[in-house]
């Protein structure tokens, strides 16, 4: 059938863009007919692409390349690649997927034959919309309400993207929350948005008590974010703002306030009040919580812990 790449930041537009084509997959065997792999080995890589659907008809397979920019193939292996691309079978559609670390600051480098093969393709980026564009995040969101059959108020959307940034997975997660709390007809408003949806200076306020060794109050604020938030929520949102932190914290000394908004995507303004709400911050610290935060996660993911919140309280308080 036919070959995508896909690339860049917002992974919540590459999964919109996989489901999309998992629509045209009979239902009754799509686990049979839709694979992921992770970045496998060459002979692998070639043997995938060549697969054959069986009589469940068509068939997706996503592999997810990231590590491949890290490494060269040679010549004879991309003449491989381009040749199982071309022999692709009519019933067979493959997704190469490399999602970017949010914030990061990198690109894939667009010099490689790989990323020129790939890029020949049904190639799209899909790119984290900066905060400072207002006008396309609110464009966004006002999109996503409608397509939820959602009304909301042009003062509530400017609210929510104040409140939870650009990260449009959390976005489409608290316009759920809203249509939910509107049901059936109501609209929604920005009291609504400020009652149900949690705000990053919470966290950033609860963050700040962290840092100063306050947990008694860190451990107050973490209880208010329940309120509106499961845990793991809350951790997801915690864990890439803490990348962001300490990105700035890390080229602060070396890059200025422009060049650090250029790299994250923010607003210099923002840049600028971070790394002054992080002077007193140590980025030993800083490392240490997130990786805290990273092994609570993988417990709970994993199933080896049984009370979330407890297991990210005490990530939050050791």
């Amino acid at each position: 059938m036919a070959v995508y790449f896909l690339y860049g930041e917002e992974d919540f537009n590459i999964e919109a863009e996989i489901a999309k084509l998992k629509q045209g997959l009979d239902k009754n065997f799509l686990e049979m007919s839709f694979k992921t792999y992770d970045n496998p080995k060459f002979p692998d890589l070639i043997s995938i692409m060549r697969s054959q659907p069986m009589m469940f008809g068509k068939m997706l397979i996503v592999i997810n390349c990231l590590d491949y920019f890290s490494k060269t193939f040679d010549d004879k292996q991309i003449k491989e690649i381009e040749s199982a691309i071309e022999g692709n079978n009519e019933n067979l559609d493959i997704v190469f997927v490399a999602a970017l670390p949010r914030d990061g600051g990198k690109k894939l480098d667009s010099r490689k034959k790989f990323f020129k093969l790939l890029a020949k393709q049904n190639a799209k980026e899909c790119a984290a919309i900066p905060t400072y564009k207002t006008a396309e995040l609110e464009d966004w969101v006002r999109k996503q309400a409608k397509s939820k059959s959602l009304k909301i108020n042009p003062d509530a959307i400017t609210a929510l993207i104040t409140q939870v940034g650009n990260n449009l997975r959390q976005l489409d997660g608290e316009l759920e929350k809203l249509k939910l709390m509107c049901y059936p007809d109501k609209v929604a408003t920005k009291e609504m948005v400020k009652e149900i949806c949690i705000s990053n200076e919470d966290l950033f306020a609860f963050s700040d008590f962290l840092m100063q060794g306050e947990k008694d109050k860190a451990l107050y604020e973490y209880r208010k974010l329940l309120e509106k938030k499961y845990p793991l929520e809350i951790l997801a949102t915690l864990q890439t703002m803490l990348h962001r932190w300490i990105l700035l914290k890390a080229r602060s000394s070396e890059m200025g306030a422009f060049e650090l908004a250029r790299m994250t995507g923010q607003h210099e303004y923002v840049v600028k009040l971070t790394l002054q709400k992080l002077k007193k911050a140590n980025l030993k610290e800083l490392v240490a919580l997130k990786k805290r935060l990273t092994d609570a996660e993988f417990r709970i993911k994993s199933g080896q812990s049984f009370d979330v919140e407890e297991e990210v309280e005490n990530a939050f308080l050791q």
